[in-house]
């Protein structure tokens, strides 16, 4: 494993050593080794959710239409996405 510190704010000190106090983590490594793994686990599920997206796009084919004239449709069928 290799080490490194941390240089924070006394506002977010304070908030780890809320955290800490709590009871759930040993220390303030091991709650950020948690932070790091979660946000880990998180940026895989996006990832996943982005090439599904990516993926639905390029199946829904194109349309020779003026993107304007799509997106006013769009909006007509749905009033609550006008500003």
């Amino acid at each position: 494993m290799s080490e490194f510190s941390v240089t924070m704010p006394p506002a977010l000190q304070t908030w780890v050593d809320a955290r800490l106090a709590e009871g759930n983590y040993a220390d303030a490594a091991e709650y950020l080794r948690d932070l790091v793994r979660r946000d880990r686990a998180e940026s895989s599920v996006d990832r996943q959710w982005l090439k599904a997206m990516i993926d639905e796009g390029l199946a829904s084919g194109v349309i020779d239409r003026d993107a304007r004239d799509v997106l006013d449709e769009i909006i007509d069928e749905d009033p609550d996405l006008r500003a």
